[in-house]
């Protein structure tokens, strides 16, 4: 199947930036949505970003303004680049990615999880 493995969490004072990092691995043949989650503590797993093909976009009005997704197709990675960051995007990041394996099945994947911090 498909793996996901997820880099770059980490403790951050508010103000800072953080790029979040999610790559693919398995018989991929090609993947239509790309996305990141995340989970505070008692809450739900919320839309962060999504990126569909190479420019459609979406974010969460939340982070609008402040958080930048990306692709790369030929690595099969996808970026999440979070800049002024403050104590309410404290949580759990997740990636996720749905596509097309070579035998011809459809697949979606969820990375691990890598902790965000925004804290002084």
């Amino acid at each position: 199947q498909v793996q996901l493995v997820e880099s770059g969490g980490g403790l951050v004072r508010p103000g800072g930036s953080l790029r979040l990092s999610c790559a693919a691995s398995g018989s991929v043949r090609g993947i239509t949505a790309m996305g990141w989650y995340r989970q505070a503590p008692g809450n739900q797993r919320d839309l962060v970003a999504t990126v569909i093909a190479r420019d459609s976009t979406n974010y969460a009005d939340s982070v609008k303004g402040r958080f930048t997704i990306s692709r790369d197709n030929a690595k099969n990675t996808v970026y999440l680049q979070m800049n002024n960051l403050q104590p309410e995007d404290t949580a759990v990041y997740y990636c996720m990615m749905n596509g097309i394996l070579f035998s011809g099945n459809s697949f979606t994947s969820w990375g691990q999880g890598t902790q965000v911090t925004v804290s002084s």
